[in-house]
C-alpha cells in the first residue's frame, strides 16, 4: 500500500500565489471592461457651466430691483439650431415670495423679460428682439452681451413688499425650448443638448 506523500512547505504559497495572480488578472480585465463602457456614454452638456457671476437684490423706498450677470455657453443642439437660422428663446424669471409659517408661501410679485435671437446668414449677423424692439448685432458674442446681463430691472412695487414680514426671491435665467417652433419642440424634451439653466434663491431685507 503507498503510503500518502506529505505536502511540502512550497505547495501552500504555489497555490496561493496562483489564486492572487486570477484574482488580479479579473480585476484587471473588469477595470478594462468599465474604461470601455465609460467612454461609450454620452459626454454632460456644456450647459453644465452656466452660472451667475453676479447676482444682488435693491430694496429701496422705490421698490424691489435687481441685478445679475449670468455666463454660460451654448449647447450642442442648440448652437447647431441658430447656426441653421433657427431663433432661440432666452428668459429671465423673477418671483417675489413671503414667508407664511400657517401655509405655502405668497407670491407677491413676478417679472419676465424673455430675448429673441436669429441668425441670418445672408449678412452674417445676429438679430436679437427684446420688448418689441430688435438690434443686430456682427458678432454672437455681441448679441449673447445684451441678454446675459440685467441692471436695475424692477421686479416688484414698494406697495408688494410688506414690512415686518420675511421675504426671498427666485430668479432662473433660461433657454426656453417651450417657445421654439412646434415641429422642433417634438422629441426635444429634456434632452441635454437643449439644456441650459442657472437659478439663484436668495432672502433680502
Amino acid at each position: 500500500m503507498r503510503s500518502a506523500v506529505p505536502m511540502t512547505g512550497r505547495s501552500r504559497p504555489r497555490a496561493a500565489r496562483c489564486s492572487r495572480g486570477g484574482w488580479g488578472a479579473l480585476a484587471s480585465i473588469a477595470a478594462v471592461l468599465l474604461c470601455g463602457a465609460a467612454l461609450l456614454l454620452p459626454l454632460p452638456a456644456r450647459a453644465g457651466g452656466a452660472e451667475l457671476s453676479s447676482f444682488e437684490i435693491l430694496h429701496n423706498e422705490e421698490g424691489l430691483f435687481v441685478d445679475y450677470a449670468a455666463e454660460f455657453e451654448l449647447p450642442r443642439g442648440a448652437e447647431e439650431a441658430l447656426n441653421k437660422a433657427v431663433p432661440l428663446f432666452f428668459v429671465a424669471e423673477v418671483e417675489v415670495f413671503r414667508d407664511r409659517w400657517y401655509w405655502r408661501d405668497k407670491r407677491v410679485a413676478s417679472a419676465l423679460r424673455v430675448w429673441r435671437i436669429v441668425f441670418q446668414p445672408l449678412t452674417f449677423t445676429y438679430r436679437v428682439t427684446f420688448g418689441g424692439l430688435s438690434q443686430t448685432f456682427a458678432t454672437r458674442a455681441e448679441a449673447f452681451a445684451a441678454m446675459r446681463r440685467g441692471v436695475n430691472w424692477k421686479v416688484a412695487e414698494v406697495g408688494q413688499i410688506e414690512e415686518d414680514s420675511t421675504h426671498y426671491v427666485e430668479f432662473s435665467f433660461r433657454l426656453d425650448t417651450s417657445l421654439l417652433p412646434r415641429p422642433m419642440q417634438i422629441g426635444i424634451g429634456n434632452a441635454p443638448d437643449w439644456a441650459l439653466s442657472v437659478e439663484r434663491f436668495q432672502r433680502f431685507d
